[in-house]
């Protein structure tokens, strides 16, 4: 097969992929690349203005077609990078406005792409896997595994037969990068874009504000979610149980019917679970998700981490504990933090031999629970369990305290 032959198969092989998408900007600034054939000299900024953006003018150096060529060679080298390294491949080299058909002997060697902020595109289990083992240098290894009585809230969950998929709120961030200036790429949370298909969404009905904005395949998760899980795991070591780790953005309403749940993480990362939880629960979040709302006391708790986290001064924030049955039969436990300081708290209260006060009368049915926990700088300083009530009373039942 000539050159040209197998340039415009491997085209055709892209267009299908949907790799510049089926429309729009991207796909119109390929297309015309494609056009140009594989041996035609590099186009000027201004010949990609006129010709795809219908510019009549432009500066010479146009920031629009720097970020849409730098788009468009991210999604080609991506897509590559993602299937077998063997036979001829496109390529959109940098500095060069013009597409090239690379030689199979060269496609095989081709580098994945780490432009931009790629040394952080890392799946979330393996970020997993990173934070294990830090907990492990933290607190040693052989603490992770010691032996540990289980209180009531465990004992539900231990007899049960089901697997344990373990939950960990995180939370979807995109990458902004300057074409030319890579090296002063950001990572953004934006509280408006929870996937890479909100963040697609957004491009398309803002460009101007999201055009230089780039799914990283990454989500984060709190510190203290490490915490957690080296207060939680050697509970279900010890009793022999499956346990499977997953982000709460991987988590698909038919695995409750599979699995039983324990849920560790922020209020405001609970995701499909948060339904589920408050559907049957005494408290409801408040404007934020740094504010509960007790409906049977008409109290509402709000953290103060978020104000004071920078100072020396001391603050309150709030850790939310729960022993549930989900819809589809499974085991529910649910530890999370308004904030940080929360979450470390309530983590610890949960693992411990002995729950506090009457919360210790729980022997069966389910419950739930405040607790508030004094911070400092993000130390959990003190643990005080606040409120706690059996699941599914009326409203002006009586609390436990």
């Amino acid at each position: 097969m000539d050159v040209t032959s197998a340039f415009e198969s491997e085209i055709a092989q892209l267009r299908q992929a949907g790799v510049p998408g089926t429309a729009g900007r991207l796909r119109d600034l390929f297309d015309w690349l494609a056009a140009r054939g594989p041996d035609a000299a590099s186009a000027t900024q201004a010949d990609i203005a006129a010709g795809v953006f219908g510019e009549g003018s432009t500066d010479a150096d146009d920031a629009t077609v720097r970020v849409y060529v730098h788009r468009l060679r991210k999604k080609i080298e991506d897509h590559y990078a993602a299937g077998p390294a063997s036979g001829a491949r496109i390529e959109l080299p940098a500095g060069t406005y013009a597409l090239r058909l690379a030689p199979p002997d060269q496609a095989e060697q081709a580098p994945t792409s780490m432009t931009g902020l790629g040394p952080w595109r890392l799946p979330v289990w393996l970020w997993l896997a990173l934070a294990a083992g830090a907990i492990a240098a933290l607190f040693g290894a052989r603490q992770l595994i010691a032996a540990h009585r289980p209180n009531a809230i465990w004992q539900p969950l231990l007899a049960s037969d089901r697997p344990v998929l373990v939950v960990l709120g995180d939370y979807y961030i995109f990458g902004e990068i300057d074409p030319v200036r890579p090296e002063e790429g950001r990572l953004i949370r934006d509280f408006r874009i929870n996937s890479a298909a909100d963040l697609t969404a957004l491009q398309e009905a803002e460009p101007e504000r999201y055009a230089r904005a780039e799914d990283q395949g990454l989500n984060y998760l709190p510190m203290s979610s490490a915490f957690a899980l080296a207060a939680v795991m050697p509970i279900l070591h010890d009793a022999g149980k499956q346990v499977q780790i997953i982000p709460a953005s991987a988590l698909e309403s038919d695995m409750l019917a599979r699995n039983d749940i324990v849920y560790l993480g922020l209020l405001s990362g609970m995701g499909l679970l948060e339904d589920v939880n408050f559907a049957g629960s005494s408290f409801s979040i408040g404007e934020s998700y740094d504010e509960l709302s007790d409906r049977r006391n008409a109290r509402l708790y709000t953290s103060g981490e978020a104000r004071s986290l920078a100072t020396p001064a001391f603050y309150r924030d709030y850790g939310y504990l729960a022993r549930l049955v989900a819809p589809g039969g499974a085991e529910m436990v649910v530890l999370a933090g308004s904030r940080d300081t929360g979450l470390r708290g309530i983590a610890s209260l949960a693992a411990s031999a002995d729950l506090p006060g009457a919360m210790a009368s729980f022997t069966g049915g389910e419950f739930e629970g405040l607790a508030q926990v004094t911070g400092q700088q993000g130390a959990d300083l003190n643990t005080r369990l606040i409120v706690a009530y059996a699941r599914g009373e009326p409203d002006n039942s009586a609390a436990i305290h």
